[in-house]
């Protein structure tokens, strides 16, 4: 007990940290994703062939290296200088908002056709038809696949340690070089601390599926 009172408390602070970049990077995958997702879409082909780049460049990479391209190369190539914060946020948000722009584009065609041939013979505008018709019917069909995406994004913020953010993964591995004889305690705290973060995702995800149902019924 008195092991886990020295380990808790720092391991806390980490977790408060893990949650924010989790939190931000989440808001610029949903963005990205939608963003990619819609213009993979597009009618035009210049319009397509970029977004499709940037999402085989971004899925076709690791996500390690791309942080150190933001927060190390970028400074050295471009002048280009950004916080770690920043650094994090993005390359987190980018990688899994590439990821994710297949699922919105996937769900969106998964929408029967006839439902898009029904709203155009009603005179709806595009965007009246994606907000009414496609996405209240797209929607559910995505948050299976986000779920896992937004677990996976809370587990690569232990990557952010290696570009000197304090997170989850920092103070453990912080707590180890004090102390290596609680190595095992302090790995056992992390798997747990991760697992619980994990779970709370999830039932938030479920929550929001259950009110989408609900709206829908």
């Amino acid at each position: 007990m008195a092991v886990l009172r020295e380990i808790v408390p720092a391991l806390g602070r980490g977790m408060i940290m893990t949650l924010e970049i989790t939190a931000m990077a989440l808001i610029v995958a949903l963005a990205a994703a939608f963003a990619a997702g819609l213009l993979r879409l597009s009618p035009w082909r210049p319009v397509r062939a970029v977004v499709t780049a940037y999402v085989e460049i971004v899925r076709g990479t690791s996500l390690l290296v791309q942080l150190f391209w933001l927060y190390f190369a970028l400074p050295m190539l471009l002048d280009v200088h950004m916080p770690a914060m920043t650094a994090a946020v993005l390359a987190l948000g980018l990688n899994y908002g590439a990821y994710g722009s297949e699922v919105v584009r996937s769900s969106m065609i998964a929408v029967p056709q006839g439902q898009r041939e029904a709203a155009t013979a009603l005179n709806m505008t595009p965007w009246l038809r994606l907000r009414r018709i496609i996405l209240p019917q797209a929607l559910p069909l995505m948050l299976p696949s986000f779920g896992n995406l937004q677990i996976e994004l809370l587990k690569g913020t232990s990557l952010v340690y290696f570009i000197t953010l304090t997170d989850l993964t920092y103070q453990g591995m912080l707590l180890r070089t004090y102390d290596s004889s609680q190595t095992a305690a302090i790995f056992v705290c992390l798997l747990v601390m991760y697992f619980l973060l994990s779970a709370l995702l999830t039932l938030l995800l479920r929550a929001f599926g259950r009110r989408i149902a609900w709206r829908r019924s």
